[in-house]
């Protein structure tokens, strides 16, 4: 039976991600796209369905490249609304290694909702914590990937550095070194796919420079190039984090970062906000990404990276929405919006316009994890898109469509496409109970703090 074409047909706007004309609209077929249009352009061939956009903002599929799903269970919690990071992180350990598989479920549901309502299908997560209990977290988390039916890459995180021995986490939350080897193994010989349309990826990800051991970070980039999969962490997110390295390490983070083997186009790190112009032209010469998360990193009071230095250095660049504990959403075209406001403050608002800024969040953030086949919206490429309308009371009176959608804030998608089936229809997830899991899920956060 031929496969069904499928017509986006003359949307409102439609934002690219490069320099192709789709004013016309897309033609999909097998999950990619099989035509891009120009302004009053008709299809090749004929198509079995025609979609109406004229009512829809289109945009590739916006990609996350920074999570942590858990902490949708810890958000604006009141112990830590005004703590920075160090105090931030040592008041919710001990909450945190209470997490339960089920808790997990529901908490990565969660947040992959909120992400996907909000024109996000591709998420990458940093899941480090791995108490007694929750040895499989990774496992419960791909489960909850596919339910949603959205992409990701799952980074198995890991902290090995305690307390006794110096670090940040509590001991309850450490795991050895060969534990976290062998389950890395096993993860990515499970459930890694590779090629152009894949749903479920891999990588390795030791939380940070305070809650893992060099031995820990050598022996994962050597695993990370012998399996070929990517390698992500925290770096210079705060200045206690540089103070941390100098004292323990006797280096800066980026000196740190290649002296176990992690300076070079495999890694994208979180953050990145305090590097020096040396160590900003070497991320850019060695081809380290970089995830900009600028939600928490103003939540935080952490700092503002620079971003234009950075890929003027030809440092790879993409946005992230950080955990739910200091962002506190789980919401990609705010973030957008967020990222837009604070990298004017640096670089003014000539050079950070709406268009760039939707770039790092779709192809800047497909080139983090190592995807040609997302982010952006040409031939070939997977049908994954974001459509929005510009119907409410906050869009009245705009002009420009793409610029209305962060200026005026856009939060919800009203459809959401993944490799060519709606995900998302008239702004519900097709086929998920919102109203119960919104019920389950805050019962557990209830239960977690209640347990504190």
């Amino acid at each position: 039976m031929p496969a069904t074409r499928t017509w986006l047909k003359n949307p409102l706007a439609v934002f690219t991600a490069n320099d192709l004309d789709a004013r016309g609209g897309l033609v999909l077929q097998d999950g990619a796209i099989v035509e891009l249009l120009g302004l009053g352009q008709h299809p090749d061939h004929p198509c079995d369905v025609v979609f109406d956009a004229r009512e829809h903002v289109i945009l590739p599929g916006l990609i996350n490249t920074h999570h942590h799903f858990y902490q949708t269970l810890t958000r604006a919690w009141a112990p830590v609304v005004n703590q920075p990071l160090f105090p931030w992180l040592k008041t919710l350990y001990p909450v945190w290694a209470r997490l339960t598989p089920e808790k997990l479920a529901l908490a990565s549901k969660v947040a992959l909702a909120e992400l996907l309502l909000s024109g996000c299908t591709t998420a990458a997560d940093h899941h480090y914590l791995f108490p007694q209990g929750l040895e499989n977290a990774i496992d419960v988390q791909v489960e909850s990937v596919r339910e949603l039916g959205m992409r990701a890459m799952l980074t198995r995180g890991s902290m090995s550095l305690g307390e006794a021995d110096g670090g940040l986490p509590p001991q309850q939350t450490v795991q050895q070194g060969q534990v976290i080897l062998d389950d890395s193994q096993r993860l990515i010989a499970r459930y890694h796919q590779r090629g152009d349309g894949a749903q479920i990826q891999i990588a390795l990800a030791p939380c940070s420079p305070f809650s893992v051991t060099p031995e820990i970070m050598s022996a994962s980039a050597e695993l990370a190039e012998k399996l070929d999969v990517r390698l992500h962490t925290h770096l210079a997110e705060t200045l206690d984090e540089e103070d941390f390295c100098l004292q323990r390490f006797g280096l800066r983070t980026v000196d740190y970062l290649d002296s176990v083997g992690w300076l070079g186009p495999r890694t994208w790190l979180a953050h990145g906000i305090h590097f020096n112009p040396d160590e900003i032209v070497r991320l850019g010469a060695a081809g380290t990404g970089i995830c900009h998360c600028p939600s928490s990193n103003m939540r935080l009071a952490s700092g503002i990276c620079p971003t234009l230095d950075l890929t003027a250095a030809g440092a790879p660049l993409g946005l992230g929405v950080d955990g739910s504990a200091s962002n506190d959403a789980s919401n990609m075209i705010l973030e957008a919006r967020q990222a837009l406001y604070i990298q004017r403050l640096r670089y003014g608002a000539q050079a950070i316009t709406p268009e760039r800024v939707l770039g790092w969040a779709t192809r800047g953030s497909a080139r983090l994890l190592g995807r040609n086949d997302i982010g952006e919206l040409a031939v070939g490429k997977q049908a994954d898109l974001g459509l929005f309308k510009l119907d409410e009371l906050r869009f009245s009176g705009s002009h420009d469509p793409i610029s209305a959608l962060l200026l005026c804030g856009a939060d919800r998608a009203d459809r959401v496409m993944i490799a060519g089936e709606w995900r998302v229809i008239d702004g519900q997830v097709e086929g998920l109970d919102l109203n119960g899991l919104i019920a389950d899920h805050s019962q557990a956060a209830r239960e977690l703090i209640a347990t504190s």
